[in-house]
């Protein structure tokens, strides 16, 4: 399990509109596009360096295609950053507060110890 793969996959697509756009339209080609394609740079470096041996596992893959957020936060990802891009995904299909309403209330049936966070 790589927390850090998850997260920069969380950090990158949420900064970039066109892929939060992709992402949201065809999350599992996006996941396979950006696992293939953007995995292996380096996080805000220009330079083409590039890593060969991050990838997902089978159970993050399936929780970033299904955009389960409750699953990534189980997996270690960081609460605030899938927060932030599925806001950026779906706030636009409900009223004012109603998505971040739900997101909280999907995770009520969570309890401590919640997984390490710490950046």
């Amino acid at each position: 399990m790589s927390r850090y793969l998850l997260d920069k996959f969380l950090y990158t697509v949420d900064r970039d509109p066109d892929l939060v756009e992709r992402y949201r339209e065809d999350p599992a080609g996006t996941v396979a596009w950006w696992e293939r394609e953007r995995a292996g740079q380096l996080l805000n470096c220009l330079v083409s360096e590039r890593t060969t041996w991050l990838a997902f596992t089978d159970e993050e893959r399936d929780a970033l295609v299904r955009q389960d957020h409750v699953a990534l936060f189980q997996l270690g990802a960081h609460p605030f950053l899938t927060l932030t891009l599925f806001i950026a995904m779906f706030e636009r299909d409900h009223g004012p507060l109603e998505y971040q309403k739900a997101y909280g209330r999907a995770m009520q049936h969570l309890s401590l110890p919640y997984p390490d966070i710490a950046t």
